[in-house]
């Protein structure tokens, strides 16, 4: 088993996950099994009850782990499917130690970060190698070298290496040279001193990836090179990607990254077959058409809070050969004017998401493109408020709500289940994870779908209140997929309309470049049928 571990410096959203799972694309094509952790200092448990705002995305396993966007990165760019212990947070293991210190675990001894919390995140990176199944072993450090939180994490990793023997284990630590305009020249001195942190600890790194706006020319990598103890040849530039954050496996792969990782691990591998990558970013860099999407939400302003939601549109239109142009909206300035903001787009798109926030600008969106028959997709929240608009507007249940915006609705069309009712923990009375949906044959869904069972990760508190079924289909509203049993509305979709379709759960979640996901695939092929 080898082991390649990601730190990061100077500052933070410099692409550590990013590079992680690129290069895992590499190992990948040159036949290894890899497969990724994600460490995150943080407090919390997990990043559950934090706000987009704060965290960006939360990425749901198959499990029901709620987890680091990185995770997203991890399983889209390669062919790992992750677990609840593929990610690790500093809550869950000061829970894990003092839980095991009130049973008694540690027999009167006292308790420390050396050796008890570092032993826990050393298990945890052996949980995986123990399995036997993978090659390599990608594990990512959150946070920037030198933050307090992240001290344990990188002990843990000293002590690692020690046990396992250098020869098994690469360190990439991802960087920022800076270009400084005045003085016309990039500077190192931050490399040097997130370097100098890292020997404090223990760490040498073997790789230096430079994230810089400006080409690094021999001398600099050689001076990068002498002051941090890595070989010229392990300076590897990492410039921003000119069109899509697919372009990383290639451009790293030109620096050598790849070949340099495996020499570096003593494995002998092929090259990689890059055709089938270089053909999916030829289509999203060069497309032969473009279609318009609006994407209504509440976290507009936040690019991470809908990563997955806007990879899976550009993995979706890749495959017909067709760019997107979204055209963000945010819900709460969509009030009365939806005919101008939306009459310009081929489709509509309506995220998930919590509270009232938005709601009734999300409404007026499903409205008009229910009316308009513009292509629509809703995703958890969007299948609610457009259960919402449909019982209103078509139905005449004029009070129709979710009790999640109005619990004393007196037609809550969507609302918590009984054994739900009770349950006051944040996200504890939370569906997640992967659920069985059966299709309805004959259906829109099955025809989109091509079976008539399908596995997808949830993420939600309240559910379609299936009292209104008969009367909302009357009207033209099919749910055509439920639970095996019945009992859930899992997707909804109105027979007079081209393309109206609403899922409880996250489809963005199973989305890959050269596999895209079958809901979004048809969305796009349905809003470009409707552009003409």
């Amino acid at each position: 088993m080898k082991y390649i571990f990601v730190t990061g410096g100077v500052v933070s959203s410099l692409g550590k996950g990013l590079a992680a799972a690129a290069l895992g694309t590499l190992l990948e094509l040159r036949g290894l099994r890899v497969v990724f952790q994600k460490f995150d200092p943080y407090l919390n448990v997990d990043p559950g009850t934090m706000s987009p705002f704060q965290h960006g995305e939360v990425y749901v396993l198959n499990d029901g782990a709620e987890t680091d966007l990185d995770l997203g990165h991890y399983e889209r760019f390669t062919n790992c499917i992750l677990s609840r212990h593929n990610n690790l947070t500093s809550g869950q293991v000061y829970e894990s130690v003092i839980n095991r210190e009130r049973r008694g675990d540690y027999l009167g001894k006292t308790v420390q970060v050396i050796p008890h919390v570092t032993d826990q995140i050393k298990a945890r990176i052996r949980e995986l190698s123990d399995e036997s199944k993978y090659d390599v072993v990608i594990t990512e450090v959150g946070g920037t070298t030198g933050d307090i939180e992240g001290l344990p994490f990188l002990e843990a990793i000293r002590q690692f290496i020690l046990e396992v023997g250098p020869q098994n284990v690469v360190n990439i630590h991802v960087t920022l040279v800076p270009y400084i305009k005045a003085a016309r020249e990039l500077k190192t001195k931050p490399t040097q001193q997130s370097i100098a942190k890292l020997r404090e600890i223990g760490l040498q790194p073997q790789v230096l990836m430079c994230r810089t706006e400006h080409a690094l020319d021999a001398e600099l990598r050689q001076k990068l090179s002498m002051f941090c103890s890595v070989a010229s040849e392990a300076v590897i530039e990492v410039r921003d990607v000119a069109h899509t954050i697919y372009e990383a496996p290639l451009m790293f792969h030109a620096e050598g990254l790849d070949a340099l990782v495996c020499k570096l691990l003593g494995l002998q591998t092929p090259e990689p077959d890059l055709s089938n990558w270089r053909k999916f970013v030829e289509r999203v860099v060069s497309p032969k058409k473009r279609v318009k999407i609006a994407v209504v939400g509440k976290y507009i302003d936040l690019q991470d809070a809908y990563k997955s939601i806007y990879e899976s549109l550009t993995h979706a239109a890749a495959s017909q050969d067709c760019g997107i142009d979204l055209k963000l909206i945010d819900a709460e300035r969509l009030q009365d004017v939806v005919d101008g903001q939306l009459k310009d787009v081929a489709g509509v798109l309506i995220p998930g998401g919590f509270g009232d926030r938005g709601v009734e600008g999300k409404i007026k969106a499903a409205r008009f493109a229910r009316e308009n028959k513009l292509p629509y997709l809703g995703l958890c929240l969007g299948m609610q408020v457009a259960t919402i608009e449909f019982a209103r507007n078509v139905c005449g249940i004029a009070n129709a709500n979710s009790t999640e915006f109005d619990q004393t609705s007196s037609d809550p069309v969507i609302c918590l289940l009984d054994e739900q009712r009770d349950v006051t923990n944040k996200g504890a009375s939370m569906r997640l994870g992967t659920w069985p949906t059966k299709i309805q044959h004959g259906s829109l869904a099955e025809k989109i779908y091509g079976s008539d069972e399908v596995l997808e990760r949830h993420r939600h508190r309240y559910e379609f209140n299936m009292k209104y079924r008969d009367q909302m289909r009357e009207k033209g509203f099919e749910i055509s997929g439920t639970s095996p049993d019945g009992s859930l509305a899992e997707l909804v979709e109105l027979r007079d309309h081209p393309y109206f379709l609403a899922c409880q759960y996250h489809p963005e979640f199973q989305s890959k470049p050269n596999k895209p996901h079958p809901l979004f695939k048809g969305f796009i092929q349905a809003a470009l049928a409707h552009q003409g």
